[in-house]
């Protein structure tokens, strides 16, 4: 059994990195606790411009940095002196007869192979740009930690010298473990961002890596544990509120991927992961109360989000109610006093404009469904008339909206919209037709007039049903993909009652 306690002092470091920010407190502290350096190149002159003695690699190995920078540490007196077993006797007599320095620790910060791709930069920079070396200092500390402590990127530095702030150049085995473990999570997802460019998009196979993590209270239920890999800091600033939660962020990420549909001011009300009210208008508190209007059940316990700056006139009006997260752009100092009054009330700035990855990922049966992320957004110009009678200009608003809500439904959907207000939306229904009495019956409850309204669908209309129940509830205008080898039907039926409708070619299912 592993004794977690057992300490060793770190007497020799092999110290080589990209980037040296944040390092000079590190190299200051251990000289001051006695340790010995050895670098080459960049880290060796920054290590020795704060007064620091450090030993060249070559003059350890007896060769110079050769072939343009590419081979510098790749040795047996450097690997041997990581990787050496301390009190196995056959280790320990083959490092003195070759004359081996033992290696306590390695500080490591790779070349900027990512950060070089996401540049733009040329091929022959971007091969450059992978860390051999340092790769290999990497992965030969952590394998043997038992022995050695590695610090494998920037974003180690910090703990590290919080490790060395407390117990000086000493280290335990379950400090060391930790390092190791934190040093393959670098080293794979550098291989993982080497193999993506590698493959092209081509899917040969699945690699990614994800740096971050929190632990949620829970997942989808009580009795699920949960994991968030990412991020969220980096996208959104909270400023209130309890611990977000796993289905928070399911409903935080919808939300924001519906919201950035639109340009207009508008403000939308998500209830599991679907719009339950939504509205563009000239100001904020329009656009909240005919989003509210949508849905006033459903939005109990909602998720709030708009794309403009939350004033005092809304936040009291929306406080009013209860509901779980608000996610705006901003929001004015005497606003956020009204929200925070409920302290469990989840209130986010976002930092900038979501960027969604280009492919979603779900994991099922033995594996994992990848895809291309749906960014197709129809505009005007995308529009087939299929029917005689042609839609007003103001349809041709209100479709597109329709259609943007749809996109963002669970399907089977159906969105009802008028003057740019979400009336009823019909979502996650096994039938079309069901999808649609669904939202009619829901419009009706809210006491919504449908004379008027557009309807979208997220797929094509396999029989005139559809269009035949709508056109009898008031809807004149319709939005769907086309593509049904019955579509005739439902052009027929709209000419002969004066309904208008329009195909996009697109079809939007979500599941």
């Amino acid at each position: 059994m592993e004794n977690n306690n057992r300490k060793l002092k770190i007497k020799t470091a092999l110290v080589s990195v990209y980037h040296k920010d944040g390092l000079d407190d590190i190299v200051k502290k251990l000289d001051k606790e006695g340790v010995a350096f050895i670098s080459t190149g960049g880290t060796q002159q920054f290590i020795e411009s704060l007064g620091v003695h450090c030993q060249a690699v070559e003059s350890l190995t007896g060769y110079p940095s050769i072939l343009g920078g590419r081979v510098k540490t790749l040795h047996p007196k450097v690997f041997g002196g990581i990787l050496a077993r301390r009190g196995n006797s056959g280790d320990d007599a083959q490092i003195k007869e070759y004359d081996i320095p033992e290696i306590d620790l390695v500080i490591v910060d790779l070349y900027p192979f990512g950060e070089t791709v996401a540049s733009g930069a040329g091929e022959d920079e971007i091969i450059e740009k992978i860390d051999i070396g340092g790769i290999s200092l990497i992965r030969a500390a952590a394998k043997n930690y038992n022995d050695v402590v590695i610090v494998a990127s920037q974003n180690q530095y910090v703990p590290f010298m919080n490790l060395l702030n407390e117990q000086g150049a000493t280290t335990t085995l379950e400090d060391r473990r930790w390092f190791a473990k934190e040093a393959f999570a670098v080293s794979s997802g550098y291989d993982s961002a080497i193999f993506n460019y590698f493959d092209g998009g081509e899917g040969s196979a699945f690699r990614a890596a994800v740096d971050g993590s929190q632990v949620m209270r829970y997942g989808e239920n009580p009795h699920q544990q949960g994991v968030f890999h990412g991020d969220f800091d980096a996208l959104f600033e909270k400023l209130n509120g309890k611990e977000i939660s796993y289905n928070n962020l399911l409903d935080i990420d919808s939300a924001v991927t519906l919201i950035d549909e639109f340009d207009e001011l508008t403000f939308a009300i998500l209830k599991h992961n679907n719009a339950c009210g939504i509205a563009s208008r000239k100001t904020v508190l329009e656009a909240w109360n005919d989003a509210l209007a949508g849905d006033p059940v459903s939005a109990f316990g909602g998720i709030l989000v708009t794309n403009t700056v939350i004033d005092r006139a809304v936040a009291e009006e929306i406080h009013k109610i209860f509901f779980e997260v608000i996610i705006a752009p901003d929001y004015e100092e005497d606003a956020l006093e009204i929200l925070k009054q409920k302290k469990n009330r989840i209130i986010l700035r976002r930092k900038n404009h979501t960027q969604n990855p280009d492919k979603q990922y779900r994991s099922l049966l033995n594996g994992i469904l990848v895809q291309d992320r749906d960014t197709s957004i129809q505009t005007a110009a995308d529009l087939e008339v299929m029917t005689q009678s042609q839609p007003t200009e103001a349809e041709i608003t209100d479709l597109l909206f329709a259609n943007k809500l749809v996109k963002h439904s669970k399907s089977n959907a159906i969105t009802l919209v008028k003057n740019r207000q979400l009336c009823a939306g019909g979502v996650g229904q096994t039938s079309r037709v069901d999808a649609l009495k669904q939202a009619i019956e829901k419009a009706n409850s809210f006491d919504f007039d449908l004379k008027g309204a557009v309807m979208a669908s997220d797929a094509f209309f396999p029989f005139p049903d559809c269009v035949e129940i709508a056109g009898k509830a008031g809807i004149r205008a319709v939005i769907q993909p086309g593509g049904s080898v019955n579509d005739q039907l439902s052009v027929d039926y709209c000419d002969a009652h004066g309904m208008s409708m329009v195909k996009t070619g697109i079809r939007h299912f979500k599941h």
